[in-house]
């Protein structure tokens, strides 16, 4: 079977997600993060990554989802986020899958997940898992775009 993309795998409270790997750039230990005034209420704020300035989105707050209450295992996904770089908190690392695109079944209409259906491009099911995939293009609006993007 040829493998098509590599997913790197994340549970955002009690869901599986997967994001496509090429669109992450590295894999944080939770770290301090800066408040920035005026930023949307999804926005944790910004951290400094070896002298580059990222804004860093909480994936629970960006869909609604009640606070983690332990913080041992969360890590902070960088990101391309179309031309951007930022950085999603997610509560916790799984690993890596290899998939083939014949893999990729359609989001069901009905899916137990609370992330709006149009951010998940896909579902793919590995033994007993289903893992929703992010389309990280979908995540933000333009005007969301505008406010941290400057």
């Amino acid at each position: 079977m040829a493998q098509d993309r590599q997913v790197l795998v994340f549970r955002l409270q009690d869901e599986e997600l997967g994001l496509d790997l090429s669109c992450v750039r590295e894999v944080l230990k939770f770290q301090e993060i800066h408040s920035l005034p005026q930023a949307p209420d999804f926005v944790e704020g910004v951290i400094n990554l070896r002298g580059h300035i990222i804004a860093v989105i909480d994936l629970r707050k960006r869909f609604r989802l009640k606070a983690a209450g332990d913080t041992s295992q969360a890590r902070i996904l960088v990101c391309s986020l179309k031309k951007f770089i930022a950085g999603l908190i997610v509560d916790s690392v799984s690993g890596i899958l290899a998939i083939s695109d014949k893999q990729i079944d359609p989001t069901p209409e009905v899916i137990s997940l609370h992330i709006p259906n149009n951010c998940i491009f896909g579902v793919v099911r590995s033994q007993e898992r289903v893992i929703a995939l992010l389309d990280l293009q979908k995540l933000l609006d333009k005007e969301e775009e505008k406010k941290l993007f400057k």
